[in-house]
């Protein structure tokens, strides 16, 4: 099987991180079709393996032309990946010299926000999070589906179920009871409580997963929604069709840009803003590890730049009264507290409450959310 260690070997020289990995596994397997199923799951479990943990391993001693090997195999034995193809023996020991140090190489520079520690989150990365859906109706039907198909899952709340990740639910579920969402994601909801014919902006919509969340709790709220991607905002806008909402008014804008974002609202004034801001999405890395293996600690710098412009702009928009619910799914500093104390110094806001949101314990993403109140008549 020595042909296997040549692809991976050439897989990890080629990567350099400008697509996701799962885009350039893609890519790779295409131009070898005689890779089948087996190889492909065998090659993409080493890729993902090496870019969860090899940074945090420590070689002492090595023998020179087994370091690669030695790396790929205690990878995959600490993320939990068992592969008799790779191990003819079954299960294997990881080498007595090689050690995993959470300490070492991610930098001491990077303060991490109050509620997540350091060694716990680069452990974290070692596997992949869950898959949590959110039930909209139905929930009865839906657990006796995934009871007849054997699908396990767990109860996390009321509304919100863990499966395994790669759970095949699509054709399985209506597509109009459930919505695919990360159960931290689905928490934020919690701090929102929407009235009847108050107006709401989503000012990073994306494709609307806050929005379609504040729409379930209260449907009677008039929304507005930007996003700088046309081609984002559409796919927001079949999604409401799909789960039956009204559409709301959308703006294709880029809100750092205040120019921008007057000509799109004019004078408008809100009840209630979402700023899910862009960032380095830290908190996800564990779904995407290659962002860890190239991550840059100059570029935190730029993100909360950008955050705190996007915020402060949206706070123009506020009534009396009115409420930010500044977002990230970053587990920094820079970007959350730093972030907010920035927004405050630029505003009348106050900051109400903030909290991290440690989906650790779940195996689920980790997000910051901060309750800012513009001071009322």
């Amino acid at each position: 099987m020595r042909y296997i260690w040549q692809h991976i070997k050439t897989i990890i020289e080629e990567y350099k991180g400008e697509l996701p990995l799962a885009q350039f596994l893609k890519n790779y397997f295409r131009k070898y079709p005689i890779l089948g199923s087996r190889d492909r799951r065998v090659l993409s479990a080493m890729a993902y393996s090496w870019y969860r943990c090899h940074a945090l391993l420590t070689l002492g001693q090595p023998t020179p032309d087994a370091v690669f090997e030695e790396k790929i195999r205690t990878c995959l034995r600490l993320c939990d990946y068992h592969f008799p193809v790779i191990f003819p023996q079954g299960d294997i020991d990881v080498p007595t010299n090689i050690i995993f140090d959470t300490e070492k190489n991610f930098p001491d520079e990077v303060p991490f926000s109050a509620g997540i520690n350091r060694k716990d989150w680069l452990l974290s990365m070692l596997q992949q999070p869950k898959l949590f859906i959110r039930i909209r109706k139905d929930k009865g039907k839906i657990i006796s589906s995934l009871n007849t198909k054997g699908i396990k899952f767990e109860i996390v709340t009321d509304a919100c179920l863990a499966l395994p990740n790669g759970s095949d639910i699509e054709a399985l579920l209506p597509p109009d009871c459930y919505v695919v969402q990360d159960a931290s994601s689905q928490q934020t909801g919690s701090f929102f409580h929407p009235k009847k014919n108050e107006e709401w902006l989503d000012c990073c919509s994306g494709a609307g997963g806050k929005s379609l969340l504040l729409k379930d709790l209260e449907p009677g709220v008039r929304l507005t929604v930007t996003d700088k991607r046309e081609s984002i905002i559409h796919n927001l806008q079949q999604r409401f069709r799909q789960y039956r909402h009204v559409l709301p008014v959308a703006h294709v804008t880029d809100v750092s840009n205040r120019n921008e974002l007057t000509a799109a609202l004019g004078s408008k004034l809100f009840n209630h803003i979402i700023c899910d801001a862009p960032c380095s999405g830290s908190g996800t890395w564990s779904r995407t590890p290659e962002q860890l293996h190239f991550f840059k600690p100059g570029t935190l710098a730029s993100f909360s730049a950008l955050q705190s412009e996007i915020a402060i702009n949206v706070s123009q928009h506020l009534k009396p009264g009115g409420t930010l619910f500044y977002i990230t799914c970053s587990v920094f500093q820079t970007e959350n507290e730093q972030v907010v104390a920035k927004i405050m110094q630029a505003t009348d806001l106050k900051l109400i409450e903030s909290h991290l949101i440690n989906g650790i314990a779940l195996r689920a993403d980790s997000m910051f959310i901060a309750v800012l109140q513009k001071p009322g008549l």
